[in-house]
């Protein structure tokens, strides 16, 4: 006895069939349709902290030129070069075809950034702060500009857990903690080292360590007597050469240093300069690497 299809049973095999189509109609579609293209490179990078942010939030392909600090990661420096961030020329910022600038705070000179301002090309400052609070903050300013807010979300909360980790690691007891002279440069055997306020001295603070010198704000010039009287445990110095890296001998030879404790026992660090100063996404790293150099690895 041949048996019919009940109505319930032909309904619901139309209904699948007609859903089956329905979504093989739609992938064909979608298989057809081209991805959507990225945004085209518009973007100068004006600072290493900025250009690395806008790296970390997967926008390298964005940029079209950087400033001369913009030296991490190091294939950025494949792109064209615009000049140091603080001796900028008007013409070699424009003559690439930005649409954006992304411009860290204190890039200049003033009149070069008046003229920058003034073309057809939007320009964002980027706030400068040498904190945990900061570096999240030039996150979000960043992605903003850049129309990715979430990705921005994202990194900023895998950099602020690095950065709380980092720093209770080097959470070392106050009467353990080890004076540090920053020195910027030893020109003409004169000690240019750091006071308050600049990215050494809260890089120092961040790492455990206590800035010898707290007597002015920003960058100076020391007399020996001065160096002789913040009596630095260490000596830390960016691994640059030239007068920015006086060599171990020379600079223990120094009449300023010589009687230091840290000449006497030889103690002297010496780091990258971005890692170190820039205070980006890498600068968890830079405090735990300062730490152990400081301390050992027990911290």
């Amino acid at each position: 006895m041949t048996r019919r299809p009940s109505a319930g049973g032909i309904a619901m095999f139309t209904g699948l069939s007609t859903a089956m189509f329905g979504a093989l109609v739609a992938w064909t579609v979608s298989a057809q349709q081209p991805a959507p293209a990225q945004p085209q490179a518009d973007v100068v990078s004006i600072g290493g902290s900025v250009t690395e942010i806008i790296v970390a939030l997967g926008q390298q392909h964005r940029l079209i030129a950087r400033d001369a600090t913009s030296t991490y990661p190091p294939d950025v420096q494949s792109l064209p070069d615009v000049g140091y961030m603080r001796a900028l020329s008007p013409e070699g910022v424009l003559s690439v075809g930005p649409a954006l600038i992304l411009s860290t705070e204190g890039a200049g000179p003033p009149e070069a950034l008046d003229v920058i301002r003034a073309a057809d090309v939007t320009y964002v400052e980027i706030p400068e702060a040498y904190s945990a609070e900061g570096i999240l903050h030039k996150i979000a300013v960043v992605g903003d500009a850049l129309g990715v807010p979430d990705r921005a979300d994202g990194l900023a909360s895998e950099v602020g857990a690095k950065l709380a980790a980092a720093q209770a690691q080097a959470d070392v007891a106050p009467e353990q903690r080890k004076r540090v002279l920053f020195v910027l440069s030893t020109q003409d055997g004169k000690i240019n080292a750091s006071g308050r306020g600049t990215a050494a001295d809260a890089m120092i603070r961040m790492a455990g360590g206590v800035n010898a010198v707290t007597e002015f704000d920003g960058y100076r010039q020391l007399t020996d007597e001065a160096v002789g009287l913040a009596a630095p445990d260490v000596i830390l110095m960016m691994n640059r050469s030239g007068d920015h890296a006086a060599e171990n001998e020379a600079l223990f030879a120094m009449p300023a240093i010589r009687l230091t404790p840290a000449a006497e026992t030889r103690s002297v660090v010496r780091m990258d300069g971005l890692l170190m100063l820039g205070f980006g996404p890498r600068t968890a790293d830079a405090v735990i690497a300062l730490q152990q150099a400081l301390y050992g690895q027990s911290g």
